[in-house]
């Protein structure tokens, strides 16, 4: 198991000390949904209002529900531009490392983009904080939202999600309901299934209710394909998969690797991508591989050698992590 969170922030304080501008902006990144995703975190790492128990990026380190502006907005818009100069996303998606709505000015932030740029605009959302008005405010100009639904049931939500005290399964729902009514643009909901936790027929049969009163204009179900949070956090067997297909009915599976290069022109050479990237993305050794083609070096054995990263097994594939 591994923890995201702390190591990265002394790597940031490091970057900073070496005189190298933050990164707010990674990729572009392949997309299962959102192809060529050009992410932005406007967050600190690990920041979140929940702890789910499949996160790719580890435990949440900075836990609340409290909104508020963790960098300048315009150095955020200023990297933004900088890279469009030399990416074409088929995406600008604001998702990072927890939960992007926890950013004040995501709002002004979507409008820039859409002003400067012909690039529709997604927001990955957890849909913990959907309640707000401020929030579904500030995702009005978005042309995808995408919030995730896990349960259909709090003593299920509770287990999977683990949300920030205050946040309870109904409240949530709710969220997602009133963003539904006063949102124009697209809602692609996503559900994790984890083996034993929300993939029985009742728990399926919950989220079925909840998705009926939502009518998203699309459902992907996805399974923990990176190492999780929690080591015991495993995909379903293969026929409650089917069973999610029969109950769920009309959705999409994401279940697959995503396939694609990620954005390397901002880095000057193979450490710095593999390093980087890793943090927000979690790279499959052949993903790595690739990357040290691109460069023509060859850094993986000599960063593990280091401590730098780690080889992690899951589902008989191997990654590469940031060793915590």
């Amino acid at each position: 198991m591994f923890k995201q969170g702390k190591g990265y922030t002394h790597l940031l304080k490091k970057i900073r000390k070496e005189g190298k501008k933050m990164k707010y902006v990674y990729g572009p990144v392949p997309s299962r949904r959102l192809g060529k995703s050009l992410g932005v975190s406007p967050i600190p790492p690990k920041t979140c209002s929940y702890s789910c128990v499949y996160c790719q990026l580890g435990r949440t380190d900075r836990f609340q529900i409290k909104r508020e502006d963790f960098y300048p907005k315009e150095e955020i818009f200023r990297e933004i531009e900088e890279v469009m100069k030399k990416s074409e996303p088929d995406y600008i998606t604001f998702a990072g490392d927890g939960e992007p709505t926890l950013c004040k000015s995501l709002g002004w932030l979507i409008r820039k983009c859409k002003e400067k740029f012909s690039v529709p605009a997604a927001v990955i959302t957890n849909s913990s904080l959907l309640f707000m008005p401020d929030v579904r405010k500030d995702l009005l100009d978005a042309d995808v939202v995408l919030p995730s639904l896990d349960a259909g049931s709090e003593s299920t939500f509770k287990k999977i999600n683990r949300p920030y005290k205050g946040i309870s399964f109904e409240k949530m729902v709710n969220g997602i309901l009133k963003l539904r009514e006063d949102y124009n643009g697209k809602i692609w909901i996503e559900v994790m299934l984890v083996k034993n936790l929300n993939d029985s027929d009742k728990a399926l049969t919950e989220i079925k209710s909840c998705l009926e009163k939502i009518n998203p204009d699309q459902v992907y179900i996805n399974v923990p394909i990176r190492p999780p949070a929690e080591s015991w956090a495993l995909p379903p067997n293969p026929e409650r998969i089917i069973a999610a297909h029969q109950i769920l009915g009309q959705i999409k599976e994401i279940i697959n690797v995503e396939v694609g290069d990620f954005g390397l022109s901002e880095f000057k050479n193979a450490e710095e991508a593999i390093m980087e990237i890793s943090q927000r993305h979690p790279l499959r050794e052949e993903q790595a591989k690739k990357i040290e083609e691109y460069f023509h070096e060859n850094v993986i054995e000599l960063l593990i050698s280091s401590g730098k990263i780690v080889r992690v097994g899951y589902r008989n594939k191997k990654f590469l992590v940031v060793n915590r």
